[in-house]
């Protein structure tokens, strides 16, 4: 094999005010893809694109701030990218197909973990004088030829199985959220709807001082952030340690049975989420991203947390937001208030809530082996890739992921 510095085999390139051609974004999973194949990049692309890099079919696109994470890949569509993207050329020496797989295999995330550079991993940057000194092993091209149609084949099978467990996944996700629909249907049809102003003690926001993005000990405070609540199932681990010598304020710890609810987002989706916190002994405080809401004696926190994560409920709390998507939407205090759900009697709520909980639960472990299907696809897609780039495997014996 030839040892070579990329240096040598990517040229640098920034070809701006192409605004006719479709914008792409890179992704860790899926390389370089058109932004509008994906609904779930929330990044807004501003108006004047004048600025946007011009990427042919066969450049290599680095996403710089998250390169540590595998977000590189050879273009298969011509388009613009964002101008923090870097964009090289690739040499005739190499078989771009093989190169791409070279590149985002694990010995190269891990260079390109170690060069970038930043204070802490959110603000890592790979820049390309140092990208550029990064030596990749080639083998001869009749051999990269081999390597990528082997690698093409496998990973596509392996993409095949992983679709179909996402497909698995968007099913189970949709059988829960039609059989919570329609229970708080019935109810409403039984009972009407009832605003929460008459139902809540209160309806407040928390603080967020500045905190050490690290998880706390038991005996530690820490402040949860807005992934604690945003799956819509307590996270309690999703928190920032309070730091040392900084007293927590007894306002705004969170107690087993508070409904907390996210104030904004970007996507609606994410906005006016709630779940009851169950804290398993840990000391957490409110941050001023969520809203913390506490209902009058008697009533269940599980049954109104899952009545207001309902699509029924939700689709009436859509007139409330503020704002547009790609921008922050928010809730106000007011509008927590002015939110309806079902009134249903206060004495059947704790058994509704149990019964859905525990069918949540049944769903929900048959997601979590799905997903731990989905891993194992991907540890072994990570697998073949490094091996058959670094020579591990010889692809001409080799049988694959299918064997």
């Amino acid at each position: 094999m030839t040892v070579m510095r990329l240096r040598y085999l990517l040229h640098p390139r920034e070809v701006t005010d192409r605004t006719s051609l479709q914008v792409l974004s890179v992704y860790r999973d899926h390389g370089v893809v058109p932004k509008e194949s994906r609904s779930d990049n929330y990044n807004k692309t501003p108006e004047d694109i004048t600025r946007y890099q011009e990427v042919r079919v066969g450049d290599l696109v680095v996403n710089k701030m998250k390169a540590w994470q595998g977000s590189v890949g050879i273009s298969a569509h011509r388009g613009i990218v964002s101008p923090d993207y870097l964009v090289c050329s690739v040499s005739p020496e190499v078989d771009s197909r093989f190169f791409h797989h070279v590149l985002r295999s694990a010995p190269l995330a891990s260079e390109f973990g170690a060069r970038s550079k930043g204070i802490r991993p959110a603000q890592w940057r790979l820049y390309w004088e140092d990208l550029a000194e990064i030596r990749v092993a080639l083998p001869p091209l009749d051999e990269q030829r081999r390597i990528a149609d082997f690698l093409d084949a496998e990973t596509a099978w392996i993409e095949k199985l992983s679709i179909a467990r996402q497909s698995q996944l968007i099913g189970l996700e949709s059988l829960w959220c039609s059989r919570l629909a329609e229970e708080i249907r019935d109810q409403v049809r039984a009972y009407g709807w009832i605003p929460l102003r008459r139902v809540v003690a209160s309806v407040e926001q928390g603080w967020s001082p500045q905190c050490h993005d690290v998880i706390a000990e038991l005996d530690e405070w820490a402040v949860l952030k807005t992934s604690a609540v945003s799956s819509g199932e307590f996270a309690p681990l999703e928190h920032k340690k309070l730091p040392t010598g900084v007293e927590h304020d007894p306002r705004y710890v969170v107690a087993d049975g508070d409904i907390l609810m996210t104030r904004g987002s970007g996507s609606p989706d994410h906005v006016g989420v709630a779940t009851e916190a169950k804290t398993g002994g840990r000391r957490l405080l409110l941050s001023d991203l969520l809203y913390r809401i506490r209902l009058e004696p008697a009533l269940s926190p599980g049954f109104v947390a899952l009545a207001l994560r309902s699509y029924p409920v939700r689709e009436l709390m859509g007139l409330l937001f503020r704002g547009q998507s790609g921008q922050t939407i928010k809730l106000r205090v007011e509008d927590v208030r002015s939110i309806e759900i079902p009134a249903t009697p206060a004495k059947m709520q704790a058994g509704m809530a149990d019964e859905l909980a525990a069918e949540q639960a049944a769903i929900r472990r048959v997601r979590r082996s799905v997903e731990h299907s989905l891993s194992l696809l991907a540890e072994r897609r990570q697998a073949l890739i490094t091996a058959a780039v670094t020579g591990e495997i010889d692809v001409t014996t080799a049988r694959g992921v299918r064997a």
